[in-house]
């Protein structure tokens, strides 16, 4: 058995630097997000230099794969068009979805012809970005999907996928109108969208001109700022708050333009000048005051025809810079109009197009994004783009994803770029051919910034140059509808603030988004196990931006145990030893080697690539060797404590009822010893690989880790574990390592047991003996918690029940139980009450007090004594000698830490994004003891409690048979919404936090064509082929 002289010496405690850290994390994430740019690079060059050697050919027959016909074969067992063999098998790296890394293919919405000739030849022309595709992926082989984007609508991914159509055999999916194709395409803009609703608008004219509204919004990001006027005789905003401003164009705010813009209704006679004159003064005012993208600028007029004289308007507000292009979109069969909303468009930079059905209206919106990218394409300028966070909902297992991921890394981010005709002849027209790009997992990214160094509190995270969340763990990008998960309508539009909401002045996040390296230090209100434990904490904050891309990389270190770690060596054959013990794991989900890179190594889980690295048999995976020795040393010195447990187990000295004996490292390492088996066990799934909560996660330590380490070490912290009605108890304690003055956290053992077994030996111990003298005593004597007059409960230090007589009570807050006694004991101050804060909470759309006390039941401390040594010491035999100095023997814990974790919401009918305020509840450990009698009608509530000494838990003993219900409402931990008023709502969705601009802007050129603006001609013959089911599936939308 390994004593504490052997270990001493080879023991260090280090103080993490923060800075060191996040400057080397940073660079980390800079150099892998540095060669995603130059793959996409490499596939940009080759697609234009394809292009310029490409003669267009009005004739050109080709077979090429298409994703939906590939494998697929007629009633004679021939494969049909555009069909043919293509091999498809299970690849990990893609999610395990069946691929072929061979070769790319194609998919082609069903609104677009496929054997157009301008698809075809425009395929053939990108037939070279195979190799390029497959070189990228071996030069870098975490990269993931690589795609092309063309403007004639097609999409080329690689590797090769059979494409699902939806339940009407359509697909809707259209790469142009992909968040990454349209940033990439064009410069951030300044939108204002003009929609007629005159009375001649009534009927089918309304619904396409709402659908080309929905249509234009869902081409916004958040660099892009927007408004939504409605115009008859008089102009009127549909959001009456955001009048003569501009507001972002992110997630939230667009999906509310659709909700108000779904209302509106036609009458009266169309009157343009004003709107017009409206639109115009918001544009030019933003332009003066430095507000909105500043950069392009652009009018949508959404209508059946314009019949007045608005030259002058455009003479005195827009001729002749022209520096707002005005977009016309004549809605109807009527052509009567026709050529004075074209003339409208062509003198002012814009494109005119005629949208006759629902149909027509996806390919004509798509117009505006190639005119705005006229100038960045004269130009050549190849920016790169980088995409807000988003959920990849196209591939066929997200379901699955949803369930298995953690909800924060579930996001991606597309690097993108733009992809140009270089032929000189077609210069000043600025043709855009498409865009090239890539998708990265955040979950990757933030794998550079392992957990182990962060501590059991601390976290990473990342966010953009708006202020936008792309990874936080406390990012919760979903909620339940129903059984099913579903993306939340903002979940990318989450800022910073809102998730470090005790940063009330902002500094974090306006450093952050400016793009600063700083450090700050804030005292925060956290909680664990789903919101309802809380903590108070110091978090120190570091920061700094991750260059060439609008990131800025952040993480928090907790002051304390938080900043320390020990550094622990072994010889590697002694570990090596310990390491494959059966009853050992480590974190599947940290990378101790990175087995991502050679695909020969992807088999490999994470143990076993260690081990075998260690044994020298695969030399070149690279590995992270101080958590790699932190492991071994982690090994050697808990594997006498697995010895001891499993002697005990052997000699019969485990009580039944004890199911599972479980201990973590900092370094990922768990032992568990199950002492009952699979049949037998209460908690099933504890500590299973279903049971994240309980893990080392790349997200989180284990509950059961971060509650210990709270708490003193070498006493016990109960907590009591619902499940979905499966109810059963934990105990866990923290183990410290102290050299040179001072003391790190080792990790946390513990012990699951069922309920059952420490009901019975509770039970038990409450009572006082028969022979107790009762003479000077009021009230009950002797005391029996089994006695009917009596109720007796256990609660832990945040007011949870653990033991009740009645079961059901068992997990459930105290204050729901007996509101009248947690409202005494908050009044005594021996709970306190602590208000937590959700600003991504899901909505559905829509005190007393007590007399002064006599003893009546008098404290007894008998059962205390006896209660203090069954909950400290009965246990200690399991973990014996471990808290006699396995790693050290010398206890004590110098600040407070946490985390912050999810606040769970209730099944809820309709749902919508929501702030709430909920409150927690904290025991005040220098309230050893109180009694009191809370007056309830006709009869009067006696309690007392007392401390139970060395644990976090309190008895609670009252009178059974008095009801203060009536008296006194239970004390929920439901959430409640904040209520916000109408102006300070809309104050809320108007306001403009600390942003960054991209840093590129290409809204003008001297050599643009603007002659091309739009006609007849524009509306391309593939949409008299466009599939009737379409329609049908769009029609259903409105």
């Amino acid at each position: 058995m390994l004593k504490l002289k052997d270990v001493e010496p080879i023991i260090k405690i280090v103080e993490v630097d923060g800075q060191d850290l996040v400057k080397d994390y940073s660079d980390e994430i800079e150099r892998m997000l540095g060669s995603k740019m130059k793959s996409v690079k490499r596939l940009a060059e080759s697609a234009e230099d394809s292009d310029l050697y490409h003669e267009f050919n009005a004739t050109l027959k080709f077979d090429y794969y298409n994703s939906m016909m590939i494998n697929t074969a007629d009633e004679d067992g021939n494969y049909v068009d555009l069909g043919g063999e293509f091999p498809l098998e299970e690849n990990e790296h893609f999610n395990k979805l069946p691929v072929n890394t061979q070769m790319s293919n194609i998919q082609v919405p069903t609104n677009v012809y496929n054997k157009d000739p301008n698809i075809l030849n425009a395929i053939y022309n990108t037939e070279a970005l195979n190799d390029v595709f497959i070189g990228n992926f071996q030069k870098d082989p975490t990269l993931t999907w690589q795609y092309f984007g063309s403007s004639t609508g097609f999409f080329r991914i690689y590797p090769g996928i059979k494409w699902t159509p939806d339940s009407n055999g359509v697909v809707a999916f259209d790469c142009r109108n992909r968040n990454w194709y349209i940033q990439a395409a064009t410069s951030p803009k300044d939108i204002i969208i003009m929609v007629d609703i005159s009375g001649s608008m009534k009927g089918l004219k309304m619904t396409i001109a709402k659908h080309t509204i929905n249509t234009i919004l869902d081409t916004l990001g958040e660099n892009d700022f927007v408004n939504v006027i409605a115009y008859t005789d008089y102009v009127r905003y549909v959001e009456p708050c955001f009048r003569g401003t501009l507001v972002q164009a992110d997630l939230d705010n667009r999906e509310h333009f659709k909700v108000l813009v779904e209302e509106l209704h036609v009458k009266g006679e169309a009157k343009i000048k004003n709107a017009m004159k409206e639109s115009f003064k918001i544009l030019n005012e933003a332009r003066a005051n430095g507000q909105g993208s500043m950069c392009n600028q652009a009018i949508m007029l959404i209508t059946d025809g314009a019949m007045e004289d608005f030259e002058s308007v455009f003479e005195e507000f827009n001729w002749p810079e022209r520096r707002v292009r005005v977009f016309t979109y004549l809605i109807g069969r009527e052509m009567t109009f026709a050529q004075n909303t074209k003339w409208i468009a062509c003198n002012n930079k814009g494109y005119y197009t005629h949208i006759s059905t629902l149909a027509d209206v996806q390919e004509n919106v798509m117009e505006y994004l190639h005119v705005l990218s006229r100038p960045m394409v004269i130009n050549h300028d190849h920016d790169i783009i980088w995409t807000e966070a988003y959920m990849d909902t196209v591939l066929p297992n997200t379901e699955e994803l949803f369930a298995t991921k953690a909800q924060s890394l579930l996001l991606m981010t597309s690097v993108a770029m733009p992809v140009f005709s270089k032929k000189k002849e077609t210069l000043s027209h600025g043709i855009l051919l498409g865009v090239v790009g890539s998708d990265i997992p955040l979950m990757e990214v933030m794998k550079l910034a392992p957990r182990y160094m962060l501590g059991a509190h601390g976290y990473a995270f990342l966010i953009n140059n708006n202020g936008y969340i792309l990874s936080h763990p406390d990012l919760r990008p979903l909620y339940k509808d129903g059984k099913k998960l579903k993306p939340k309508p903002n979940y990318n539009s989450v800022d910073l603030s809102e998730v470090e909401w005790e940063d009330t002045d902002e500094l974090l996040r306006t450093a952050m988004v400016k793009g600063e390296t700083g450090t700050l230090s804030l005292n925060i209100r956290a909680s664990v196990d789903k919101g309802k434990r809380p903590l108070y904490l110091t978090n120190e904050y570091f920061y700094t931006n991750i260059d060439d891309t609008p990131f800025s990389f952040g993480m928090a270190l907790t002051k304390g145990h938080g900043k320390l770690m020990f550094m622990g060596n072994v010889s590697v054959e002694e570990g090596l030893h310990d390491l494959t013990s059966p009853d050992l794991t480590i974190a599947s989900e940290w990378t101790y080697c990175e087995t991502d890179i050679d695909p020969a190594h992807r088999k490999y889980s994470q143990l076993q690539a260690a081990i075998r690295y260690l044994l020298g048999k695969e030399p070149d995976l690279e590995c992270d060797e101080v958590l790699l020795s932190q492991t071994l040393f982690d090994a050697v010195v808990t594997a006498p404590l697995e010895a001891y447990w499993n002697t005990l187990m052997l000699n019969d000295r485990v009580e039944p009822g004890v199911e599972t004996a479980f201990l973590g490292t900092r370094s990922g390492l768990m032992r568990v010893v199950r002492y009952a088996g699979v049949e037998t066990r209460v908690a099933k799934k504890f500590l299973t690989p279903a049971d994240k909560d309980n893990l080392f996660t790349i997200d989180h330590f284990p509950l059961w880790y971060r509650l210990a380490v709270e708490n003193t070490p070498g006493k016990f912290y109960y907590y009591p574990v619902n499940d979905k009605g499966v109810k059963y108890i934990i105990a866990t304690t923290s183990v410290t390592v102290s050299t040179e003055g001072k003391t790190a956290m080792a990790g946390a053992v513990g012990l699951q047991m069922s309920l059952d077994w420490l009901e019975k030996r509770f039970w038990a111990i409450a009572k006082q003996p028969n022979d107790t003298d009762c003479s000077d005593i009021e009230g009950v004597c002797p005391l029996s918690c089994d006695s009917a007059d009596l109720s007796c409960y256990l609660v832990d230090n945040n007011g949870f029940v653990m033991l009740s007589k009645e079961r059901r009570e068992i997990g459930r807050f105290f204050g729901e139980v007996d509101g009248s006694i947690m409202a005494s004991l908050l009044k005594m101050g021996m709970f306190k009450k602590v208000s937590l804060f959700d600003y991504q909470a899901m909505c559905k759309t829509g005190h007393h007090h007590a007399s002064s006390a006599r003893p009546l039941l008098s404290p007894f401390y008998v059962i205390m004594a006896l209660m203090r040594w069954f909950f400290s010491n009965a246990l200690m035999f399991l973990l014996d000698f471990n808290l006699c100095g396995l790693w050290h023997s010398d206890y004590f814990v110098d600040a407070k830490a946490g985390y912050h974790t999810s606040h769970k919401q209730k099944k809820l009918d309709a749902l919508q994004p929501c702030d709430t305020a909920y409150p927690g509840f904290m025991y005040d450990p220098s309230v050893r003891e109180a009694n009191s009698l809370n007056k309830c009608g006709r009869c009067q509530k006696m309690f007392v409690v007392q401390q139970i000494p060395d644990t976090n838990l309190v008895l609670v003993v009252t009178q059974a048979y008095c009801d203060c219900s009536r008296q006194y409402g239970a004390i929920l931990l439901e959430p409640k919404e904040i209520k916000y008023n109408a102006t300070v709502k809309c104050n809320r969705m108007k306001s403009q936090k600390v942003r960054r601009r991209p840093e590129s802007c290409h809204a003008y050129h001297p050599k643009e064509n603007a002659k091309d603006c739009g006609g007849a001609a524009a509306i391309s013959l593939s949409l008299s082929l466009f599939s009737a089911s379409l329609l049908v599936s769009l029609v259903a939308e409105f």
